[in-house]
């Protein structure tokens, strides 16, 4: 079969308190920032054009960063361990993005996640011309991180610095996408909303929307995506159910008794499209992005000695658009919301709780987990499935780990039926 179907839990009520949410399982990362990272999201911060600091902030289309080399003419796929946060604002101890590097951005709030999509001339941010680019999440090949210890903050889901457990970015010499996963509830936890081994699929499948051509500059409220690469359906019951694509990839790994192993994993045909595209709404547009800062002292290797002049010690936050409640049992007291996956979510800026969504069928810790381990066997391999889509050529490191996690997972669930 090309999809395998996956039986989801029922509804679940909310509980409303007052004050800031009490976020589901799996949103919020515990632990330090890590070696290379301020204690926590700064704003504003000296800048250093050699900064090695990986704390991405995602908080307003004037304030967010991106993952990039440390390194001139790098290519992602060979730097994804090691790329660093550069941000609009002077922010994180991280480097700043030049004025006029950014071409276009739209800026988009959803209940579930926060995400961005954009264009740029990206060489400025140290990738090579050309790159098709690749996928960075906070699991990796060996579970550290790509980078590692990237870590990624967003102020949208409740006016505070929130440290983000599941996160994912695409980027290339000329276009990124990167989600925030801010909310999750018993159908759609976070680590589904930002799945993070379609690696070769790209912007438009992994993170779909409307996507802009360069020259725009927007904030919106968005619909909300299915989990990527979910597909909804209906059992003869009448039941929602839903399939999953699981990206295909061959390869061999070696294991303990030193003993090659060939290995064929995920569906053989790829969709062409995705279930449902999010569409955009109440969308407020503007020139430009820029900081205002003189291009000397933003020039690579540029370093200051004082926080720039000019900068609020507030962070620029696009409203809240986190619940005030938490998933709680079936039949717990409180409020329910008309939001829906694969349906339509027009937010506001006040707090609005949330119930497992309806499917429209018309339509880790914080310097990253995974299950993968740095003593997993060797593996190597390659996946076809790219399909015409600029940015998201992974690592085949990562691919070749997902691949293997997928195989003993699939040999495990055999053992289970015998």
């Amino acid at each position: 079969m090309l999809f395998s179907a996956l039986f989801l839990a029922s509804s679940v009520a909310v509980s409303v308190h007052a004050g800031k949410p009490n976020y589901p399982a799996g949103v919020v990362a515990t632990g330090t920032q890590g070696a290379t990272n301020p204690p926590t999201a700064t704003m504003p911060s000296i800048i250093n054009q050699n900064s090695m600091s990986r704390l991405v902030s995602l908080n307003s289309i004037d304030d967010f960063c991106l993952f990039a080399p440390p390194q001139p003419n790098s290519l992602i796929a060979d730097t994804e361990g090691e790329e660093v946060a550069w941000c609009t604002q002077p922010r994180n101890n991280a480097r700043v993005i030049p004025d006029g590097v950014i071409t276009g951005v739209s800026f988009l709030r959803t209940p579930f996640y926060v995400q961005l999509m954009g264009t740029g001339d990206f060489t400025k941010l140290n990738i090579r011309a050309g790159d098709a680019g690749g996928e960075l999440d906070p699991h990796g090949a060996t579970g550290a991180g790509n980078p590692v210890g990237g870590n990624v903050t967003t102020t949208v889901a409740d006016g505070s610095d929130l440290q983000i457990t599941e996160w994912m970015q695409y980027i290339s010499s000329n276009q990124f996408c990167i989600r925030a996963c801010t909310w999750a509830n018993a159908t759609f936890d976070a680590a589904h909303m930002c799945w993070h081994e379609l690696d070769v699929m790209g912007c438009e499948f992994v993170m779909p929307g409307t996507y802009r051509e360069p020259g725009t500059f927007e904030t919106c409220d968005a619909d909300i995506a299915y989990p990527p690469g979910w597909y909804p359906g209906v059992d003869a019951s009448g039941k929602t159910t839903f399939s999953t694509f699981a990206q295909y990839f061959t390869g061999i790994y070696t294991g303990g008794d030193g003993q090659p192993t060939g290995y064929t994993v995920g569906d053989l045909t790829t969709p062409t499209t995705v279930a449902f595209v999010p569409q955009s709404s109440n969308c407020v547009t503007q020139a430009t992005v820029k900081n205002g800062l003189a291009a000397s002292l933003v020039t690579a290797g540029a370093s200051g000695t004082a926080v720039p002049p000019g900068f609020t010690t507030t962070p620029t936050t696009t409203g809240g658009t986190a619940p005030t409640g938490n998933a709680a049992a079936a039949g717990g007291a409180g409020g329910s919301s008309s939001q829906a996956v694969g349906g339509s979510s027009k937010l506001t800026t006040s707090n609005t709780a949330k119930s497992t969504p309806t499917p429209n069928n018309g339509g880790g810790a914080a310097a990253g987990s995974n299950t993968a381990s740095s003593s997993a066997p060797a593996v190597s391999g390659s996946s076809p499935a790219r399909r015409g889509v600029s940015v998201g050529s992974g690592n085949n490191g990562e691919s070749a780990a997902i691949a293997l996690l997928s195989l003993i997972s699939g040999i495990a669930a055999i053992a289970l039926l015998h």
